[in-house]
C-alpha cells in the first residue's frame, strides 16, 4: 500500500524554520539545505514503510496515536490514518516535545 503524505501547516513552518535558524544564526546554508532535505527524505520513506517510525507511546507516558522519526537531533511527529499520513510537527530534540504537541490539542480541544 502507498500512504498519501500530508504536511500541516505547523510542520510546514517548522522546517521553514529549521533552515532559517541553520542558515542564518549558524550561517551555514549548505548545512541547513542537507538537514531540510533528509528530514523530507526520512518523511518520503513513510509512504511505503509508515509505520518504521516508533509510537510515541514507546518513550512517553501518553495515550496517544503518535508516531515518531528521528532524523539527526530533530523528531517528526505524525500520525496514520487509513492510507493517509499527516505529518504534524518536526521539532529539535531537545525542545519539550510533548508539550508543545499537547499543548497544541489541549488548546484544540477547548475551543
Amino acid at each position: 500500500m502507498k500512504y498519501k503524505i500530508h504536511y500541516t501547516k505547523e510542520s510546514r513552518r517548522d522546517l521553514d524554520e529549521i533552515w532559517d535558524y541553520i542558515s542564518s544564526e549558524l550561517q551555514n546554508t549548505s548545512s541547513a539545505e542537507r538537514t531540510v532535505n533528509r528530514i523530507m527524505d526520512d518523511v518520503d520513506r513513510l509512504a511505503d514503510f509508515a509505520e518504521i517510525g516508533a509510537p510515541l507511546s514507546s518513550i512517553a507516558d501518553v495515550d496517544s496515536d503518535y508516531r515518531f522519526l528521528v532524523t539527526g537531533s530533530y523528531l517528526t511527529f505524525y500520525r496514520v490514518y487509513g492510507s493517509d499520513i499527516y505529518v504534524d510537527r518536526v521539532l529539535y530534540g531537545r525542545r519539550d516535545y510533548l508539550r508543545i504537541l499537547f499543548d497544541k490539542l489541549q488548546d484544540d480541544e477547548t475551543n
